[in-house]
This record gives structure tokens, C-alpha cells and sequence, in this order.
């Protein structure tokens, strides 16, 4: 019986983090004063202020920043630079 709740208990917590895989986040950074979108769920304290999300895609964490009223738009460099990382 132990080992078959152990068992279960494994399954669960392998199961839960693969659905973290592939979320993506919008943090606010105090040091910079912009706006990241991160893939990893933040925690909020010292630069980072403030956190949303999860989003299912990339392009949903972009809308979402691009309405959240803390988050300077980016510049168009910048633009382009967090484009070609994907």
C-alpha cells in the first residue's frame, strides 16, 4: 500500500511540472524599469515587482504586456532583439 502511494505521489509531481512547460510570464523589473516576459513563474521580491501570467504562447504574454499600464513599450531595438531569440 506504502509503495503504491509513493508511486502515485511520483506521478503527481512529475505531472505537475511538464504542465509548467512551455507558460510564459510578464515581470515587471524595478532595476531596469521595463518589462520582461520570462518562462520561468517569478518571484516576487527585491527587483522584480510585480508578475502576470501564465500565458500558453509568447504572442499572448506580448498582448498582455503591451496593456499592463506599469510596462513602458518597447523600443523597437528591443523589439526586434527579444523577436530573434525565439
Amino acid at each position: 500500500m506504502k509503495r503504491s502511494i509513493f508511486a502515485c505521489s511520483l506521478l503527481l509531481v512529475s505531472g505537475t511540472a511538464s504542465l509548467a512547460d512551455g507558460l510564459f510570464w510578464v515581470v515587471g523589473n524595478r532595476a531596469t524599469g521595463k518589462c520582461n516576459i520570462v518562462t520561468s513563474n517569478p518571484v516576487i521580491d527585491g527587483d522584480i515587482w510585480f508578475g502576470d501570467g501564465p500565458y500558453k504562447s509568447k504572442a499572448d504574454a506580448k498582448l498582455a504586456r503591451s496593456t499592463i499600464r506599469a510596462c513602458p513599450a518597447p523600443t523597437p531595438d528591443e523589439a526586434k532583439a527579444e523577436d530573434s531569440t525565439n
